[in-house]
């Protein structure tokens, strides 16, 4: 099949769109991305990259074009917002002249901002073509969950267009099941909804490494390491993590490892400072993705956490998967969703979100479990992913639905 990828994020941005891409392309079909100047999450074009600069070029065998936006900068309102518009005010403008030939199937990867839907509406009508519009964040929802955009009536505008989008795509996917009913509430017939959760890439996977730290990671002190890997962002609720640290902070041996960075970095920098957590709490900063496997075996539990809202609780944070691919323990403090899975595998401790006390309380419950005991979690999690989330089946259920919207030419008016 010749298949057109539309995402405001993609290589060398770290997305999983950048995995299903590759794998559809070595499963022999012709894929062609459209997307942005890279530019998350640092909020400024990637060496080599500008507005006037690198607009076409080839990753892993497949044609990338790319047209121009604002970068996002520190990750304000006003320079998010100017990100967003921007992508999708150039990719509908340039579209029709940059994305030339015909196409069996279009996806859309939207983990925000739902604009990223108009430029394929807009080469859904030129083509003739139908569109799956993969679904990873609710809009408005997670706008008010992040605390975004306040204003109701902004709110209740973005809601509309987000109703549009939806209703003229030929399948909505969602990355979880909770998903289903709020994107049925805009009007979506039930019949085009389907579950299409994240999976993780083949790189996540079982380690068995000698006990030593990755090398070019700062040295580490002995002893029992809670390692969170991904964004620190607001949705992270870093304040019940440092919380629990804090609790936890005559118990010597328990360490908490934070890789990766985000727009909250320098908040929890300066918390940690406050709250003398530095002996404790341990920022490594962001690591390439290949190294992640590596930092996840050397840790003895995996955390994942969201801020307790009830859109959080409708979704599954995607590094639950990576941590289940891994055969890592989890301890989350999550609702919904995200604790079900958790739950439901046997492979951790959900408590939760927001509360600290019982998060600090799962990370002493799962030090002073008997080590063969957690890797059992961990094994659970590791078959639970082999069932639910793996990476060979979850495309050849994507494979099999844009054949069958292509044989059918389903395109939604």
């Amino acid at each position: 099949m010749r298949i057109l990828i539309v995402t405001q994020y993609f290589w060398p941005e770290n997305f999983r769109i950048n995995d299903l891409a590759t794998g559809l392309c070595k499963r022999g079909h012709e894929v062609t991305v459209f997307t942005g100047k890279p530019n998350y999450p640092d909020g400024r074009y990637f060496a080599g990259y500008g507005f006037f600069r690198r607009s076409r070029e080839e990753f892993n065998g497949m044609p990338v074009i790319r047209v121009p936006l604002a970068p996002r900068g520190g990750g304000d309102g006003f320079r998010l917002a100017l990100n967003y518009l921007s992508f999708a005010l150039f990719a509908c403008v340039l579209a029709p002249l940059r994305v030339r030939g015909d196409f069996d199937a279009i996806l859309v990867y939207e983990p925000s901002p739902i604009t990223v839907g108009l430029p394929a509406l807009i080469l859904k009508r030129l083509k003739r073509v139908p569109v799956l519009f993969w679904v990873q964040d609710l809009w408005p929802e997670t706008l008010s969950a992040t605390g975004v955009v306040n204003s109701r009536w902004m709110l209740k505008a973005v809601g509309q267009l987000v109703r549009f989008i939806y209703r003229h795509c030929d399948l909505i996917l969602v990355q979880s099941r909770a998903f289903m009913a709020p994107v049925e509430a805009l009007g979506v017939s039930a019949q085009k909804i389907l579950y299409y959760p994240n999976s993780a890439e083949e790189i996540y996977r079982p380690l068995a490494i000698e006990p030593q730290r990755p090398s070019g990671q700062e040295w580490l002190p002995g002893g029992f390491h809670v390692a969170f890997a991904g964004n620190i962002g607001a949705a992270q609720d870093f304040e019940t993590i440092l919380s629990a640290a804090d609790q936890l902070r005559a118990e010597h041996g328990i360490h908490w490892d934070i890789i990766g960075d985000g727009r909250m970095q320098g908040w929890v920098e300066n918390e940690v400072r406050r709250r003398k957590l530095g002996d404790n709490v341990h920022l490594l900063g962001r690591h390439p993705v290949e190294s992640m496997p590596r930092f996840f075996a050397l840790a003895d539990a995996m955390l994942v956490t969201l801020r307790r809202d009830p859109v959080f609780a409708l979704t599954i944070p995607s590094k639950v998967q990576s941590y289940l691919a891994c055969a890592r323990p989890i301890i989350a403090a999550l609702d919904g969703e995200g604790a079900r899975v958790i739950v439901e595998s046997g492979a951790g401790i959900a408590v939760r979100a927001g509360d600290a006390g019982a998060l600090a309380e799962g990370v002493l419950r799962l030090y002073r479990m008997p080590r063969h005991e957690r890797e059992a979690m961990g094994q659970r999690g590791r078959r639970y992913f082999e069932q639910h989330f793996e990476r060979e089946l979850l495309l050849s259920r994507i494979e099999q639905w844009m054949r069958d919207l292509a044989a059918g030419r389903a395109c939604a008016s």
